[in-house]
């Protein structure tokens, strides 16, 4: 492990040194790569350097421990020995987790689409109540949302919606979102006061922007249709609003939030490319897809990942068994510290399972 942080320090210092140089800063391609790299290795190094010190310090302990013969000086200085033992553990278990391989997705906008699943308007009124959720979130994460498409309900719920969260680091913090999210309330409709359980759907997908994927116009159908939903009387007279079929795996996206025809088909080409590469990258990963099952859970949409109890105002997540009492100010957007708690699970099977291999 040290002979690896030994190297990424050199490549560090070899980046802090072509940063300075004009030729690269005049060569934008190059000075952003480079920068980029630089970022990506600052918390490796900053660490290291730290464990380093207190490296050295232990060692500087334990040659005047040899030396001292002063009972009340040899205390002070087994204190501070076994201090800095125990920081150099904390350390050493900070730096395995800073060198896991990093996902390469993390740092992109995201793609998230919600669903009404089993429970009718109740689940309906549920899915509009997550979009809330996960928009306050990505207020207060001050990311920009960009709606690409939305079918609302008449009582004012969702039938589904698809909408881009922009902002660096969106999918690090929204990737563990996918999956079943069950609600237990008693209804607003419901006369006897039963408390219904509701399902509602969430797929999270990254930006594919970056990635090379082919498609050919001849495996597309494409229809067009008039929008629907807020925008005035714009949307009710033109068919702006495009659906697209990929014939070869049947997937379908839309998008008529857009006021142009070819603002919906941009978007909508976008949703597609990034379907596909989500499809082919688990199909060409399968040791990945094992290892997210071995951590916090697949993501599939059929796994019931969370639940929100109104009766008992929580929201437990069911893969790592993490419950908070605040479920008003966790549909206001405060998920933060459930975000956290399933982003360390990871880190922590991640951890074991490289320590096992």
């Amino acid at each position: 492990m040290f002979t690896k942080l030994q190297n990424i320090k050199t490549r560090y210092n070899f980046l802090t040194e072509e940063l300075s140089k004009s030729e690269v800063i005049s060569d934008n391609a190059l000075y952003k790569k480079y920068v980029k790299e630089h970022s990506a290795l600052t918390d490796v190094v900053e660490c290291f350097d730290q464990y380093q010190k207190v490296e050295k310090e232990l060692k500087d302990c334990q040659e005047m421990l040899e030396m001292e013969t002063d009972k009340e000086m040899l205390s002070l200085l087994q204190e501070e020995a076994n201090q800095s033992k125990a920081t150099l553990g904390e350390l050493t278990d900070k730096l395995k987790v800073l060198l896991l391989p990093k996902d390469p997705n993390d740092d992109k906008n995201v793609i998230v689409e919600i669903r009404g699943g089993a429970g009718g308007e109740e689940a309906a009124l549920f899915a509009n109540e997550l979009r809330r959720m996960y928009y306050m979130f990505a207020d207060k994460n001050r990311w920009k949302i960009d709606e690409i498409d939305v079918n609302e309900t008449e009582l004012g719920g969702l039938k589904e919606c698809t909408f881009m969260v922009v902002g660096n680091g969106a999918y690090s913090r929204f990737k563990f979102e996918g999956g079943v999210h069950r609600v237990q309330r008693v209804p607003e409709t419901e006369s006897q006061g039963r408390i219904h359980t509701s399902t509602v759907t969430v797929a999270i997908l990254p930006e594919a922007v970056d990635v090379d994927i082919e498609i050919n116009e001849k495996d597309l159908k494409v229809d067009t249709y008039r929008s629907s939903g807020a925008g005035g009387q714009h949307v009710n007279k033109t068919e702006s609003a495009i659906r697209i079929t990929h014939l070869p795996t049947g997937i379908v996206v839309a998008c008529q939030t857009q006021r142009s025809q070819i603002q919906n088909r941009e978007q909508a080409m976008l949703m597609l490319k990034s379907k596909l590469y989500d499809l082919y990258q688990t199909q060409a990963d399968k040791e990945y897809a094992q290892a997210r099952k071995t951590q916090v859970g697949t993501g599939d949409r059929s796994e019931r990942i969370r639940t929100y109890n109104f009766p008992q105002g929580r929201v437990t997540d069911h893969r790592i068994g993490f419950t908070l009492y605040s479920l008003e100010n966790f549909l206001n957007g405060d998920i933060a510290e459930m975000v956290e708690a399933l982003r360390i699970a990871d880190q922590t099977a991640k951890l074991q399972s490289s320590q096992n291999d």
